[in-house]
């Protein structure tokens, strides 16, 4: 994982070069044990012997290792633990789906209040879209550098805002611009629910945990549709937006009671106390305060402690050294220029496009061939909601499996506790492997949806199509975020908001031109048309990313490094003279 060439963090189990050829030499017959009581163990001690460089990358890889299985675990967090907070982070994501679509089915209703037309009704679904492109770039980023609550919680106060302003809205342009600040309030949950999961476990078993965090995220625009339908019908429009402002505002209850920092760059492994209350939930401060009151005197020795360690030496047992990142506002936009990320982003936004296509196609067709009334065209999108569910946990757990078959064939150990160094292991080709079957289910679907639908077949074809749509493009949709994850640790939450931003741009200008290729071509050769799009850019595609995605990766790094060392020795050359000044 990138991280600075001078830093020593078992989080991430980055060591220097030395130490990595004493492990090599000495992990078999001395092995370290751990610190009894939990702390970091004194890494720098063994780049006192040194050693030759390693000649290959096996050697290397096989090195980094056996130093990693001496340090201690990735996080501190318990499985129950990481369990609790991936699904919490999962539930903030899931409004981001759900808001795009419970409002669809009330549409008519809303231009029929107001006195608008459908067309310029539609323009609220286009710049909520919009917004849900952009914020996540500049929210992430941010999220990424001061922490993941601060950023939740400026998510949630914005979107609970806005959905009131909704539900109150008097006219058609308040309502317009209150859905711009609803995206902007629920877009980002989704890059942040990303980022949480890359701060708290590893590649081992990120697959599993990425299948979790997605489900509720890739069920939003299936359960989206039947809420939003049955409380138009039922309640009135207005209803959507009060029942989304109380789900809001009861995850914000757990948020503010419970939900940890997890940003390393501010809580390393779990183990460091974040300084700001805003990073500490009232459990943490609770806890603060009852231990400050009962040993005030211990509490201010251990204060005293911390402050000379973190300016003379090692921190204290149980704490670990964190490494601060710096706000880059167009961090996302930046990603986009590298080319790994650039074919991988274009790439699944072309994928993501297809899904789209077939959720927006499904009212008009549906309406028109079958004759169902709204609600029972929001009951058609359950089958793609269990194709999600399907989809997710299958690729979940194949993307660990086929992670630990590749740390099998280079004979490096498992850990699913501690995180690889994936500078020299073929992560592309460990996903993608796993994404390549997913992605030909998805294709074959989209080829026969239309085809499907031109033929007006029974209900049930379609509904079986649409189960086989969602296990296939969902599959696909987690190989692509556990992926990017793995390529950005440092910085997940903006790497998902560039997916975030190709994904929504694609499948905005998709879901414009979908309905214009069926009143021109029909059906069934609308979505042959996107089907060979998607067949003749896959080769190409996948091939330049297994053949040249991992030294893609090492060039970054490279460029990191030389970047690192030239601040440094600036840094080194302007403090000498203010020294030499002090000595005179």
């Amino acid at each position: 994982m990138a991280q600075p060439p001078d830093t020593v963090r078992p989080g991430s189990h980055l060591v220097p070069r030395a130490s990595i050829d004493s492990a090599t030499t000495h992990a078999k017959t001395e092995p370290t044990p751990p610190p009894p009581d939990g702390g970091l163990e004194d890494t720098h001690s063994n780049t006192e012997n040194g050693g030759q460089q390693p000649t290959d990358v096996e050697a290397r890889a096989n090195a980094v290792s056996k130093v990693e299985t001496q340090s201690k675990p990735f996080s501190i967090f318990t499985h129950r633990q990481k369990l609790g907070i991936v699904m919490a982070s999962a539930a903030a994501a899931f409004f981001s789906p759900l808001t795009a679509s419970v409002y669809l089915p009330a549409l008519p209703a809303i231009a029929k209040d107001f006195g608008v037309s459908y067309s310029a009704i539609n323009l609220t679904v286009t710049t909520y879209m919009i917004f849900q492109g952009i914020t996540p770039m500049f929210v992430g980023a941010y999220a990424d550098s001061a922490g993941r609550r601060p950023a939740y919680m400026f998510c949630f106060i914005v979107y609970m805002a806005a959905n009131i302003g909704c539900a109150l809205a008097p006219n058609y342009p308040a309502l317009l611009v209150l859905r711009m600040l609803q995206s902007a309030g629920s877009s980002t949950t989704v890059a942040l629910a990303q980022g949480v999961v890359s701060d708290i476990i590893t590649s081992a078993e990120r697959g599993r945990y990425v299948s979790y965090m997605s489900t509720p995220v890739l069920l939003g625009p299936s359960l989206g549709p039947v809420l939003g339908g049955t409380l138009a019908q039922y309640l009135g429009w207005r209803w959507i937006f009060w029942i989304l402002t109380i789900m809001c505002g009861t995850l914000t209850v757990v948020f503010v009671t419970w939900m940890p920092e997890t940003c390393r760059g501010i809580v390393g492994d779990g183990s460091v106390r974040p300084q700001h209350i805003v990073h500490r939930s009232l459990w943490r401060v609770g806890k603060d305060v009852l231990a400050t009151r009962s040993s005030r005197k211990q509490q201010a020795q251990t204060n005293r402690q911390d402050e000379e360690h973190s300016a003379t030496g090692p921190r204290p047992s149980g704490q670990q050294a964190v490494t601060k990142h710096k706000f880059k506002a167009l961090h996302a936009l930046m990603l986009l220029l590298q080319p790994n990320m650039a074919f991988l982003l274009l790439y699944s936004s072309l994928i993501f496009a297809n899904f789209y296509c077939i959720m927006t196609s499904i009212p008009a067709q549906f309406t028109s061939i079958y004759h169902l009334t709204d609600l029972q065209t929001g009951l058609i999108y359950l089958p793609l909601g269990l194709g999600t569910i399907v989809g997710s946990q299958v690729a979940g757990r194949s993307l660990d499996w086929n992670f630990r078959r590749h740390c099998n064939l280079l004979g490096l150990p498992y850990e699913r506790k501690r995180q690889q160094d994936l500078s020299s292991f073929p992560i592309e080709r460990a996903r993608l492997e796993v994404g390549v079957p997913a992605l030909i289910l998805a294709t074959c679907v989209v080829l026969v949806w239309g085809w499907v639908l031109h033929a007006r077949t029974h209900l049930a074809v379609p509904c079986v199509m649409l189960f086989l749509a969602g296990l296939g493009l969902t599959g696909f949709s987690n190989v692509v975020s556990t992926l990017i994850v793995d390529m950005n640790p440092t910085a997940a939450s903006a790497a998902t908001a560039s997916n975030n931003f190709t994904r929504c741009l694609v499948g905005a200008g998709a879901s414009a031109a979908i309905q214009p290729m069926i009143d021109g071509v029909g059906t069934g050769w609308a979505f042959t048309i996107l089907a060979g799009i998607t067949m003749v850019a896959s080769p190409l595609t996948l091939w330049t990313l297994l053949k040249k995605g991992m030294g893609w990766r090492k060039e970054r790094e490279e460029k990191r490094k030389q970047r690192a060392e030239a601040l440094e020795k600036t840094k080194r050359e302007e403090t000498a003279p203010e020294s030499g000044e002090k000595n005179l």
